[in-house]
């Protein structure tokens, strides 16, 4: 029975839409929902995050009134390919800094169905020692199908995580591969979580993966090839050279022991100093505040603009002809663009409603 309510609590704070549906038509105004999740409310956290996830105006509402307390809280991603132990890392991470007091948030990016959109959701599972820790908050998110290895609501997700008081956020990606750079631009500190014997030093040497992280791991040290793949990277970065005053270490741990942690912890720590000093810290996240509000703004257009096609048959007649080869796809655009120009509303004059 102890089993069974604690697993009732953990899905009541992560897990809102299965213990919030019945009071769907109650939802509480964005000011107290966001006065909820300032004051550390666990189940207020993972109901913002469900509101933004979906698109929902009231999530949009409760991000404008919590933003301006934003910014307090280090954002570590951690990326590399499936099965190099990233979430189990993850899990012992989490357990470093809950010793050291601190209130912890995990996100976990899982790869959706391409078929389906489904997603399973399993990186908590390696989670599972945390569930019943107030001062741990986990929430898996599914990719839709969004490339670059993180869902385009993560960014809000991390948003309202630091504004809920968590710090730091531990933020983990699908697990794509070497095209997985997206957290370069959402993380303070980029962790690429690597195994031995999974590719040699010109695999390492390719663009891409290899030339985002702050912080390298090789896990599952115990493997034979742990040494040579230590020796690969570090001869492969020693070309590099050094990155803005920092030099990239190349760790070794091995996760199911948590061998390894503790000198991981260390590391980020001395890398959120050099940023700190730096200045790039300050420099990271403008660029990232910069780019969230340009995606948003492209993504509001795209609507707009298949708003106008379904509107005016011209726009819906360029695409047929060149579904039918008749119209390359570029002077396509640009007949497309010439068309919405002519829609837009005069200058000076007032934008519709909902635009």
């Amino acid at each position: 029975m102890l089993v069974v309510n604690a697993v009732r609590r953990w899905l009541a704070s992560s897990c809102p839409l299965m213990t919030d549906s019945a009071n769907a038509d109650a939802e509480p105004p964005a000011r107290q929902l966001a006065e909820r999740l300032l004051a550390g409310d666990r189940r207020a956290l993972a109901r913002a995050i469900t509101l933004v996830e979906s698109g929902d105006q009231a999530g949009w509402d409760l991000l404008r009134e919590v933003y301006p307390h934003t910014g307090a809280a280090t954002v570590v991603g951690f990326t590399g390919p499936p099965g190099a132990g990233k979430s189990t890392l993850l899990a012992g991470l989490t357990r470093l800094e809950r010793a050291a007091g601190r209130a912890v948030a995990v996100l976990s990016v899982d790869p959706s169905s391409p078929v389906s959109r489904g997603a399973l959701l399993g990186d908590r599972i390696r989670l599972a020692d945390h569930f019943l820790d107030e001062g741990v908050f986990i929430r898996s998110m599914a990719s839709r199908g969004a490339l670059g290895g993180l869902s385009e609501a993560a960014f809000y997700a991390v948003l309202l995580m630091d504004a809920g008081g968590r710090d730091p956020v531990l933020l983990e990606t699908v697990g794509v591969g070497q095209a997985e750079v997206d957290v370069a631009a959402q993380a303070d500190t980029v962790v690429l979580v690597l195994m031995p014997g999974a590719g040699d030093s010109i695999q390492a040497l390719k663009a891409g993966i290899m030339e985002i992280p702050d912080l390298i791991v090789v896990n599952k040290s115990d493997h034979a090839q742990a040494d040579a793949t230590v020796r690969e990277l570090k001869a492969a970065l020693a070309l590099g050279g050094e990155r803005a005053g920092w030099r990239v270490p190349v760790l070794r741990t091995r996760a199911t022991t948590e061998e390894g942690v503790e000198q991981l912890g260390a590391a980020l720590t001395a890398h959120r100093r050099h940023l700190d000093a730096s200045g790039t810290l300050v420099a990271r996240r403008r660029e990232r505040l910069r780019r969230a509000a340009l995606e948003l703004a492209a993504r509001q257009l795209r609507r707009r603009f298949e708003a106008a096609i379904g509107e005016q048959p011209g726009l819906e007649h360029v695409l047929e002809q060149v579904a039918a080869r008749r119209l390359d796809p570029a002077s396509a655009a640009t007949a497309l663009l010439a068309g919405l120009d002519a829609r837009a509303p005069a200058a000076g004059s007032a934008p519709r409603a909902g635009v």
